[in-house]
């Protein structure tokens, strides 16, 4: 099935653009916005927003049509399975593990972002979906927003953790690839990696990428605490971490 996008009308190929150009904000730049989205080979261009984000930068807000068209049907991916609600998670623990679990969370490094980690660990949770601190059989502890790697490993080590759960949400020039890295070369070094599950989160984290860094799975936007604690339960079974 070949579809492409649209917007008031079926396969109009109406596509909005967003960027920033490194001029003051005028008629000009307006009509460099415009040709520059034309070389990306879209047609029919037009600036509906541009606004000044400080000296000598203007973010664009651009319209365009374009005639590609994508094939639906050749496209594959990793599908999210279906995670065990709040209970089952605890009920899961119970029956396998036999104890409560240590999870040790952070954002780590510089980033200063700490919705996501609270969004997954802190106990109200969000969108009605309780944070993992509520669940009776984990035992939750978010260390907050730039912690060291360092600082992480010698929590977990005080706290003898089960998995380690790292948010990263500033990826600007790739910083979060740096400090993942960093963080499985410790774990490593210390002699650590090999028990405990540790995942990362994030608005451009994915499962392919925690993957190729060393970790043991990733999660990206729409995750919810209870497939964290799903995965985390599942993972220490498989890998005889109890």
């Amino acid at each position: 099935m070949m579809i492409k996008p649209y917007g008031d009308t079926l396969n109009d190929g109406a596509v909005q653009l967003s960027f920033t150009l490194p001029v003051e904000n005028s008629a000009k730049a307006e009509e460099a916005a415009k040709q520059f989205t034309h070389k990306l080979g879209f047609s029919d261009c037009e600036v509906v927003h541009s606004n000044k984000l400080t000296d000598g930068f203007t973010f664009f807000v651009v319209y365009g049509k374009t005639q590609h068209s994508i094939d639906y049907d050749r496209i594959e991916v990793e599908e999210q399975e279906d995670s065990m609600d709040y209970y089952q998670v605890n009920d899961y623990i119970k029956e396998n593990i036999k104890r409560k679990i240590c999870v040790v969370g952070a954002c780590t490094g510089t980033d200063a972002h700490t919705v996501g980690i609270d969004a997954i660990m802190n106990m109200k949770g969000f969108e009605q979906h309780y944070g993992l601190e509520r669940y009776p059989m984990i035992d939750a502890h978010n260390l907050g927003a730039q912690i060291t790697n360092e600082t992480l490993l010698e929590k977990a080590q005080e706290l003898k953790a089960d998995a380690l759960l790292i948010s990263q949400i500033v990826t600007q020039k790739e910083v979060h690839i740096a400090n993942l890295t960093n963080l499985i070369e410790l774990l490593e070094a210390e002699g650590l990696r090999a028990k405990m599950v540790v995942v990362i989160g994030g608005p451009r984290i994915s499962n392919k990428l925690a993957l190729e860094l060393g970790f043991d799975g990733g999660f990206g936007r729409g995750t919810y605490p209870e497939n964290v604690g799903d995965f985390i339960a599942k993972k220490m079974v498989e890998r005889k971490l109890f």
